[in-house]
């Protein structure tokens, strides 16, 4: 079983930046090929916001993300961390990190994750 931990959200303002963090435990993250972060904003459907190959570190991001966030790993304290810069007040929602034993996780196939965080609140605001 594995469980993953959230942390870092809060209020920034426009423009600014915010570091979450996902720890992960369990005795089965082993088996991990997969992590990846969403997002879900009030009334909105929970949207893939990128994912990284936990073994080989590569990253896949949506498009629509211009380039703002970055995902990184760092694998011997089982933690994937998303970078957010230029953050707009459409960026407001509750941030989601999963967990996923299948490569085909990494292209945001939500289906395929097989944990989920609680999530964290980021809310953008002045």
């Amino acid at each position: 079983q594995v469980r993953l931990v959230e942390s870092g959200g809060g209020l920034v303002q426009p423009g600014g930046a915010l570091r979450l963090s996902c720890v992960a435990s369990g005795d089965t993250f082993f088996r991990t090929l997969t992590m990846g972060w969403f997002r879900q904003a009030p009334g909105k459907d929970r949207e893939f916001l990128g994912a990284v190959g936990w073994h080989d570190g590569n990253t896949n991001y949506d498009d629509a993300l211009e380039g703002r966030f970055t995902i990184s790993r760092d694998n011997a304290k089982n933690t994937v961390y998303l970078q957010m810069s230029g953050l707009k007040p459409e960026d407001t929602a509750v941030y989601y990190c999963a967990q996923s034993k299948s490569a085909a996780a990494w292209y945001g196939i939500q289906d395929s994750y097989d944990t989920w965080g609680q999530g964290t609140q980021v809310t953008v605001s002045s």
